[in-house]
């Protein structure tokens, strides 16, 4: 029996491993407010829980289903959560974890190449993406306007693929705290699909690998699953 080939590529989903979910969440909060929906309303329960239970998906698609039919508002609200989350990213600052950043180097040291990859858009992500794609941690930045779609759609991870010239998604490992991170890895076709799950939550949809944290990913890739 042939042996798989060994992971060339590794696409790392940023939702909730460096992206911090809460700034996620304010600036949502915000970007609804300028079209009337602020808390203390069902409106905005129901909005927020929706955006809980998307996590990893861009939010401008969520913002259009909650203005569905409502173009000119989803396009308005759209903007807002951009001009929000990059005044928080800037103000907080947004770094790799230093966990990430071990497990990513070694990564890149066995042979494969990393992506970083962000359900967000360009306008939101500013200049970030830039700064966390450094030398020997990663070798590509994708955010959702560098494919037709978001997760859970494969379409980041099958660009990731085209742009830094990997031949077989047998090759690719997909690595993400969000469900429709791991269903975009799935739906791609990768042969390694690895949900870091440190609230022991157990198997996640699309997942072939479930760990606790993300120091651990490095052995996972270089055994090849």
């Amino acid at each position: 029996m042939r042996e798989p080939p060994a992971v060339s590529l590794v696409c790392f989903d940023l939702a909730s491993l460096v992206i911090d979910g809460s700034i996620v969440e304010r600036a949502f909060a915000e970007a609804i407010a300028t079209q009337g929906i602020v808390v203390g309303t069902q409106d905005y329960v129901r909005s927020m829980v929706r955006l809980d239970r998307a996590r990893g998906r861009p939010p401008a698609d969520v913002l259009q289903e909650i203005f569905d039919g409502e173009e000119p508002r989803a396009q308005a609200a759209s903007l807002a959560f951009d001009r929000s989350f990059r005044a928080a990213a800037e103000r907080y600052g947004m770094t790799v974890p230093p966990d990430a950043v071990a497990a990513l180097t070694k990564a890149a040291a066995s042979g494969a190449k990393v992506c970083l990859l962000s359900g967000l858009s360009g306008a939101a992500c500013g200049d970030l993406l830039d700064e966390l794609c450094r030398p020997g941690i990663a070798d590509l930045a994708l955010c959702a306007d560098d494919a037709p779609r978001g997760f859970p759609w494969p379409d980041l991870v099958l660009t990731a693929m085209l742009r830094l010239g990997t031949p077989d998604v047998r090759e690719v490992a997909m690595v993400s705290a969000t469900e429709n991170g791991l269903l975009s890895g799935w739906r791609a076709g990768a042969r390694i699909v690895v949900a870091i799950d440190s609230g022991g939550r157990g198997p996640q949809v699309g997942a072939t690998h479930v760990l606790e944290n993300v120091a651990a990913l490095p052995d996972l890739i270089i055994s090849g699953g």
